[in-house]
C-alpha cells in the first residue's frame, strides 16, 4: 500500500542504508519491503512513535532484516519462493508431527540425525527439536532460560551438527521446528549481566526497579504462573540492587519490549534460526510480551501488535518460515494469536490447541464426551489461512482450564468437577487406573495441574504392573482413540515422543537434584532404543501402538478432507459418551467423513437416522482406517468400547 509518510521514511532509510547491503543483490528483498513496508511503519509507530530516536530505530530494523536476507543460504530464498506460490502448504492433511527432547530422544543431534529413519518408518514428517540452546546447569527450566540465544548446548552438538541436521531432513521432506524464547532470557544471558554490572543500556532491557512500589503495583493484578515453585513476580537481584521482573522462575528475566532494541535483537534472533533451516519457529510465552500496570500482563492489545510487527518482518526476510504461537490461553483469547484478518493469520499460522486436549483428557475421566462436544461448540472458528496444531500430550503439564460456563452447561459444578479430575489423574479416585502427578499445586486455591505421560495416564501402567491383559488392551485401545480424535479433528497433529510406543512414567527425575522438584520430568523420557525395537515384535504393546499409528498416519495422509479449511461440522447426539463430526469439501459442501468416538469402556450404539444428512448413506459405510464395513443393526451403528470410526460411503 502506498502511503506518503511511509514511502518518505522508506526513501530516507535506503538511501542512508549500508553500503555492505546495498551493494547485495535485493531484487526480492526490496519487492517485499515495499509490499510490507507501509504495514511495518505502521506497527512500529504504534509501538514506538513516541521516542526521540524513531527514525534511527527504523533503520536499524530495516538494515537488520537486509542483513539477515543477505545471510540467507540460496536454497531456502528458493524455498521462500515455491512457499509463496503454494501458500497453504501447512494446512495439508499430509503433515503429521512429533516433538522431542533431543537428549532423551536421541542423546545428540548427530544421533537424531541417524534416527531420521525412525520418523519415516512411522510416517512423521515434521519434528519440533524442542529447546537446544546453552542454558545455566540446574536453572534451564527445560530448556527454557537461554543464556545464549546463537549457542548451542555443547551436550547435545553445535550449530554445524544442527545445519547438518537441517540439511539431511531436508532432503528427506522433513521439517524442521525450533523454539525461539521470545519473553524472558536467563539471567546468565550476556545482556543480564551487562545490567547486573550497572550498565543502563542493558537494565533497560528488562523490568528493573529501585524499590518495591512499581512491582508492589504490578502484583496488584499479576497472577501467580507457578505460586508454589515461584511465587510473585519480581526478584531482588544482589548485583544488580534492583527488583527485575521474573514471572515464570526467578532466574528467567522478562525482556522489556517497550524497548524498541529489544524487539529488533529478538527478530535478530528469529531470522537468524530461520536462516539455519528452520521451516517453522515456535514462539513461547506469547501471551506475556507486553507489561502493564493494572493488568494481568497477558494477552495485552501490545503483545498482539509486536507478533504482527514480527509476522512482517519474517515476510520480508524468510517469507517460507511459519510461526506457532505457544500462547496456553482460553479459547476466545486463543484465536487472536492468529491474527485479526478475514482470512490470512497476520501474527501466527499456527497455534496450540490447549482447549481441544484438556477437553480430550475431560472425556477420558468421566468417560462421557459431554464437556467435550460443549467446549468443542465454542470454540472459536479459526482463520482460513491459519491452523490448529492438535496434541494429547506434550513437554508440559496438563492444565484444567476450561470455561466454566461450560461446565455448568455439562451440570457439574466447576471447582468439584476439577478437584475430580485432579484426583482421578493422580489416581486418587475410586476405579481410576491412571498415574499421573500434580504440578503447579495452587494451596491457597487447590487448583493443580497434571504431569505424567500419556501411556500411564491412560492406564497403561497400572494394568501392565498387575498384569491385566483385558487393561491392557483397553489401554491402548484408548491410547489409539485419542490419537485418532487429533489426526481427524483439523488442524496438525502432533505426536509426543514416547507415545508411539506406550512409555510409561520416568521416576528418575527424583534422583536429579535439578529435576526433583518439577514433576514435568516424569514424562520427559529417554527413549529406550531396546523397548522400541519391540515395535518389530507381534504381540508386544510397542507393535500394537506403532503399528496402529502407523497406519492411521498413512490412511490421514490419503484423505483429502482431514486438511484444514474450517470444513467440520460437529454433530450433537443423543448418547452422551460419543464425539461425533463431520469433514466435507468446501467447494461442493459434498459430505465425506463421519467421524465417530466412544469414550465409554462399554459398547455403544449410534441411530444413522438421527444423523440428518450425514446419517442418510445410500451405500454401504466402510471405516477407513480399518477398511471394513462398521458393524450396523437396523441403521444403528454399534461402536466398541474405546473405539473410533472414520467412515466413508463406499462407491
Amino acid at each position: 500500500m502506498y502511503e506518503q509518510v511511509s514511502h518518505t521514511l522508506l526513501n530516507d532509510i535506503l538511501n542512508r542504508i549500508k553500503p555492505e547491503i546495498s551493494e547485495q543483490d535485493l531484487r526480492h528483498f526490496y519487492t517485499r519491503l515495499g509490499a510490507n513496508f507501509y504495514g511495518i511503519h505502521s506497527l512500529f509507530k504504534r509501538l514506538y512513535g513516541n521516542r526521540d530516536d524513531f527514525a534511527q530505530q527504523a533503520q536499524h530494523l530495516v538494515e537488520t532484516m537486509a542483513q539477515q536476507y543477505i545471510k540467507r543460504p540460496e536454497k531456502l530464498r528458493q524455498l521462500d519462493l515455491a512457499r509463496e506460490k503454494d501458500y497453504n502448504w501447512f494446512l495439508s492433511q499430509q503433515l503429521v508431527g512429533m516433538a522431542l527432547y533431543c537428549k532423551g530422544f536421541a542423546s545428540t543431534l548427530h544421533g537424531l540425525q541417524e534416527r531420521l529413519h525412525y520418523f519415516q518408518e512411522l510416517g512423521i514428517n515434521l519434528v519440533h527439536v524442542m529447546p537446544i540452546l546453552r542454558c545455566p546447569e540446574g536453572s534451564s527450566d527445560g530448556g527454557y532460560a537461554v543464556s545464549d540465544f546463537r549457542e548451542i548446548n555443547p551436550e547435545v552438538g553445535t550449530l554445524e551438527d544442527l545445519q547438518a541436521l537441517a540439511a539431511e531432513m531436508k532432503k528427506r521432506d522433513i521439517l524442521l521446528v525450533l523454539d525461539v524464547v521470545v519473553n524472558h532470557t536467563s539471567n546468565k544471558h550476556y545482556w543480564a549481566t551487562r545490567a547486573k554490572a550497572g550498565e543502563k543500556k542493558y537494565q533497560e532491557y528488562y523490568y528493573t526497579f529501585k524499590t518495591r512500589n512499581i512491582p508492589d503495583m504490578f502484583e496488584q493484578s499479576m497472577p501467580e504462573v507457578f505460586p508454589e515453585t515461584a511465587p510473585g513476580n519480581f526478584t531482588w537481584d544482589e548485583e544488580m540492587n534492583r527488583w527485575v521482573m521474573t514471572v515464570f522462575n526467578d532466574y528467567q528475566w522478562d525482556l522489556n519490549y517497550s524497548n524498541p532494541a529489544v524487539f529488533i535483537d529478538m527478530l535478530n534472533v528469529v531470522l537468524f534460526w530461520a536462516n539455519q533451516g528452520a521451516d517453522i519457529l515456535r514462539l513461547d510465552a506469547v501471551a506475556f510480551l507486553w507489561k502493564k500496570i493494572g493488568s494481568t500482563c497477558q494477552n495485552e492489545r501490545e503483545a498482539h501488535l509486536l507478533l504482527q510487527l514480527m509476522k512482517d518482518c519474517c515476510q520480508v526476510t524468510a517469507p517460507g518460515v511459519v510461526f506457532i504461537a505457544e500462547a496456553i490461553v482460553g479459547p476466545v483469547e486463543m484465536v487472536k494469536y492468529f491474527g485479526e484478518d478475514a482470512v490470512i493469520a497476520k501474527e501466527c499460522e499456527i497455534a496450540y490447541n490447549a482447549t481441544y486436549m484438556a477437553l480430550l483428557w475431560d472425556a477420558v475421566a468421566t468417560k462421557n464426551a459431554r464437556l467435550l462436544n460443549q467446549g468443542i461448540k465454542n470454540l472459536p472458528v479459526k482463520l482460513e489461512r491459519a491452523t490448529w496444531l492438535n496434541y494429547i500430550r506434550c513437554h508440559d503439564d496438563i492444565g484444567l482450564g476450561f470455561d466454566d460456563r461450560d461446565i455448568l452447561l455439562c451440570n457439574y459444578e466447576p471447582s468439584s468437577h476439577r478437584k475430580f479430575l485432579i484426583d482421578y489423574f493422580t489416581g486418587k479416585f475410586d476405579d481410576s487406573h491412571a498415574r499421573g502427578l500434580p504440578f503447579g499445586e495452587n494451596v491457597k486455591t487447590g487448583d493443580a495441574r497434571i504431569s505424567g505421560s500419556l501411556a500411564s495416564l491412560a492406564g497403561l501402567e497400572y494394568a501392565m504392573e498387575i498384569g491385566d491383559a483385558d487393561a491392557i488392551r483397553d489401554a491402548t485401545k484408548l491410547i489409539l482413540l485419542l490419537h485418532a480424535m487429533i489426526m481427524s479433528f483439523g488442524g496438525l497433529p502432533l505426536l509426543y515422543y514416547g507415545d508411539e510406543i506406550g512409555t510409561l512414567n520416568d521416576d528418575s527425575y527424583r534422583d536429579d537434584p535439578y529435576k526433583k522438584g518439577d514433576t514435568r520430568w516424569v514424562h520427559r523420557p529417554s527413549i529406550d532404543w531396546d523397548k522400541a525395537d519391540r515395535r518389530n515384535t507381534p504381540g508386544t504393546v510397542e507393535y500394537e501402538i506403532f503399528t496402529a499409528l502407523k497406519r492411521m498416519i498413512a490412511v490421514r495422509k490419503e484423505i483429502g478432507v482431514f486438511a484444514d479449511f474450517n470444513n467440520r461440522e460437529l454433530i450433537e447426539v443423543e448418547n452422551p459418551h460419543l464425539f461425533v463430526f463431520g469433514r466435507y469439501h468446501l467447494q461442493k459442501r459434498q459430505k465425506e467423513v463421519l467421524v465417530v468416538a466412544n469414550f465409554s469402556n462399554k459398547p455403544q450404539h449410534l441411530n444413522l437416522d438421527d444423523l440428518g444428512s450425514w446419517g442418510a448413506k445410500d451405500r454401504p459405510l466402510v471405516d477407513l482406517y480399518r477398511g471394513e464395513s462398521p458393524d450396523i443393526f437396523k441403521n444403528s451403528l454399534v461402536i466398541p468400547a474405546f473405539g473410533f470410526y472414520w467412515l466413508y460411503e463406499m462407491i
